[in-house]
């Protein structure tokens, strides 16, 4: 069964850091590109960030572009963001999840694999 844990989210304030982890099992971690997500309270879920199976390629939405890192460590089956300077409007709950790329270079969760709890994070101002 695959599975996504999230976890190292907190309420900090803003300017301040966070990392998250997301550990994952049931799958052959290594062959799969990853990508963060996050939903904000009444607003549609939206990709973040993502990192190929290598850990080489990484993209960032231009919300979080320079203030996010996404790293992998394929050993540990288990992807991170870290978060700097963090905004009030960072607040949401993030989620992990197996990518790929379409024809048109857009990075999509996989429809048939289940997400995980998620953790929240919130940013007071």
């Amino acid at each position: 069964e695959v599975q996504f844990v999230e976890s190292g989210g907190a309420l900090v304030q803003a300017g301040g850091s966070l990392r998250l982890s997301c550990a994952a099992s049931g799958f052959a971690f290594d062959d799969y590109d990853i990508g963060w997500f996050r939903q904000a309270p009444g607003k549609e879920r939206e990709g973040v960030s993502y990192i190929s199976s290598s850990g080489g390629n990484s993209f960032y939405a231009d919300s979080v572009k320079g203030r996010f890192t996404i790293s992998r460590d394929n050993a540990k089956s288990t992807v991170y963001l870290q978060m700097n300077s963090l905004k009030p409007e960072d607040t949401a709950i993030y989620y992990c999840q197996a990518v790929y790329q379409d024809l048109k270079g857009r990075w999509l969760p996989y429809p048939s694999v289940s997400w995980g709890q998620g953790i929240q994070v919130t940013v007071s101002s």
